[in-house]
């Protein structure tokens, strides 16, 4: 098998001819792996090759790979990474091997995530999946996740704040950690008005909180989700909902935590109760609190308590993004400076 090597508008072919060039051969022990490994008509492998400038060639359980030494360390360590993940169970899309490609830049990270260096592996095991860190930014988190009282993570979106905190979350009430699963947002309408909608109070505001069943349903199978939801394991409301309890037992995520208000995120923090862990989850630079000129209690919160003992801040940029690799360069080009057009013209 051999394919040509890259796209023409590929910068990693551009490279200077006098770097040095390199050739390594891995062998993979189990060949019933090899089919995930390579992809629908070799798509990882060509996915590796436009990425990192290289050559790769397959023969039964061997590949080859040839071309710029650095990218041909790289190549190596994401394919080793790739076989490791298939070894674990764990699933291998375009996303997992993109990621595993940005990762290969630091060498150490894989080594971290599998439990090579003596550490425990970094993992949330939930009853549909295993997911590992797919940036460095998210190892951080994933640590923060299990050790500390108060997380914050601040981000963009396709960074996985919320599905990781989600995941954790189903973790522990799993093994029995925690007792309640409370996920909550704020009500607020990003730009489009909903109007009347009808039905009961759960009707009207699930619309707002879809994005938090589409996560708990991709960690807990449905007739699971349903059950702990319908006897109150598991809790989905708007953050008005959490005035004047004390959240014990809990594990409680509050996502699109920038349309808080200060006043509305000084009352959610305070119904930190025993044995519970709060996450807050946000976009600091997609605020939607009507009028414009509120603060928003996210930043407000951060600002307030970033170093405090027992609270973490993690803070994602479109690097980590671990949608498809488009997003993060539609993340860059909205975050970069402002547009040369006068929008009031």
């Amino acid at each position: 098998m051999a394919r040509k090597a890259a796209r023409a508008d590929d910068p990693a072919q551009f490279r200077p001819e006098t770097h040095r060039r390199a050739r390594v051969e891995i062998q993979f022990d189990e060949p019933t792996l090899l089919g995930a490994l390579f992809g629908q008509f070799d798509a990882n492998l060509v996915q590796v090759e436009n990425r990192l400038g290289v050559y790769i060639a397959a023969r039964g359980n061997r590949i080859q790979i040839e071309g710029p030494e650095d990218a041909v360390a790289r190549a190596r360590e994401t394919l080793t990474g790739m076989y490791h993940r298939l070894e674990q169970g764990q699933d291998l899309d375009a996303g997992a091997v993109e990621s595993l490609i940005t990762m290969s830049a630091e060498p150490t990270l894989e080594g971290i995530i599998s439990g090579d260096q003596g550490a425990p592996p970094i993992m949330i095991r939930t009853r549909r999946k295993t997911i590992v860190p797919r940036s460095a930014t998210q190892i951080d988190y994933m640590r923060a996740l299990a050790r500390s009282d108060v997380i914050f993570a601040l981000g963009p979106a396709g960074t996985g704040k919320t599905y990781l905190a989600v995941a954790q979350a189903v973790s522990q009430l799993m093994t029995g950690s925690v007792q309640r699963l409370i996920l909550s947002r704020p009500a607020v309408e990003a730009g489009e008005k909903l109007g009347f909608l009808p039905g009961d109070m759960k009707d009207k505001v699930d619309p707002y909180l879809r994005p938090l069943y589409d996560a708990l349903y991709d960690c807990m199978p449905p007739e699971q989700v349903e059950r702990r939801l319908a006897s109150g394991e598991i809790e989905i409301a708007p953050i008005a909902f959490m005035r004047g309890r004390t959240l014990a037992d809990a594990f409680v995520i509050l996502d699109e935590a920038q349309n808080t208000t200060r006043e509305q995120m000084k009352m959610f923090l305070t119904r930190f109760g025993q044995n519970s862990r709060m996450v807050v989850c946000g976009d600091p630079r997609q605020v939607d609190i009507p009028g414009g000129d509120r603060m928003s209690g996210l930043a407000d919160g951060v600002q307030k308590l970033e170093g405090i003992d027992g609270i973490n801040v993690t803070r994602f940029t479109a690097a980590d993004v671990v949608r498809h690799p488009i997003v993060g360069r539609i993340v860059e080009a909205y975050e970069g400076p402002l547009s040369q057009y006068d929008e009031s013209k």
